[in-house]
């Protein structure tokens, strides 16, 4: 497969606790990747979840990737920082009609689903695919609810979406996967009205990645294997806001001696933790990356 140039790659983590070390192989391939061909890499923080984000993890997550041998270009992209860009992207699809308000609550998605007689489905966490409560509210009662300051979530209507793009293909390349074409079916019976803001944050992850790839003009995205799905949404996102589609590798996760996939709260596989235990970070690389 041919590569775009100029490549660029990035690491795109979250400052909701201290990294571990599946994060430093993930930021290591992307690294790898792009120096080895002349590239750039690029870290971006993606804090836009404010109660969670936390400076001191943000602060850790420079100290690990500069103690673990990386560089990256600066300044280092923070998405709170970048709010009105989400907020143009919202205005694009609002333009076209995709966006709906939604004020259920995930009580009131549960409670539809189990008296339809659906199964709930765990996408990423975050909780069953949408029954589409609220996408067929009259315009007189979205606006009584809004008027009410109920709580809402902008989420994106999938059917209508899917219905715009059904003559284009929404290929993409997975570098060890393949050519892929996007499931309009997974997309819809799986994903669903997937939210893309809410009232007061003006983005999701979803809607933040799929921009900041763009603005960064990000060639290649390279992610674990758990968001491959993800990625049928995003391609989605890409062709509906007018965006070049980048090249993608998904790696496998790593796994603990106990084939537990690495997380943030397992205090002694945390990439801090192995600084404060003066682990040799080459042994560590060494390791992970054979």
């Amino acid at each position: 497969m041919e590569y775009q140039t100029p490549i660029i790659t990035r690491f795109a983590p979250s400052p909701t606790g201290y990294l571990h070390l599946g994060h430093a192989y993930s930021a290591k391939l992307a690294y790898d990747f792009a120096h080895e061909r002349g590239g750039k890499f690029l870290l971006r923080i993606e804090d836009i979840d404010r109660g969670r984000c936390k400076m001191e993890y943000e602060t850790a997550i420079y100290e690990d990737l500069k103690w673990i041998g990386l560089t990256w270009e600066t300044p280092v992209r923070r998405q709170s920082d970048h709010m009105s860009d989400y907020r143009q992207a919202l205005d694009i699809l609002d333009k076209q009609k995709l966006l709906f308000p939604c004020f259920c609550t995930r009580k009131d998605i549960r409670r539809e689903i189990k008296e339809s007689g659906g199964a709930p489905h765990d996408l990423h966490s975050e909780g069953p695919p949408y029954p589409g409560i609220c996408r067929n509210l009259t315009a007189a009662e979205r606006q009584s609810r809004l008027s009410n300051n109920v709580p809402y979530a902008l989420r994106l209507d999938m059917t209508k979406a899917l219905e715009l793009a059904k003559d284009t293909g929404l290929a993409w390349a997975d570098l060890e996967a393949g050519e892929q074409v996007t499931n309009s079916k997974e997309l819809e019976d799986i994903i669903g009205d997937v939210v893309l803001a809410r009232k007061d944050i003006p983005t999701s992850y979803h809607l933040s990645v799929v921009v900041d790839d763009h603005l960064q003009e990000i060639s290649h995205i390279i992610r674990g294997k758990d968001l491959f799905t993800a990625t049928h949404l995003h391609r989605l996102l890409q062709f509906l806001l007018g965006y070049e589609t980048p090249i993608y590798l998904h790696h496998d996760l790593l796994s603990d001696e106990n084939g537990r996939r690495y997380a943030k709260r397992d205090k002694s596989k945390t990439l801090k933790f192995m600084r404060d235990t003066d682990v040799n970070p080459l042994t560590l690389l060494s390791d992970i990356l054979l």
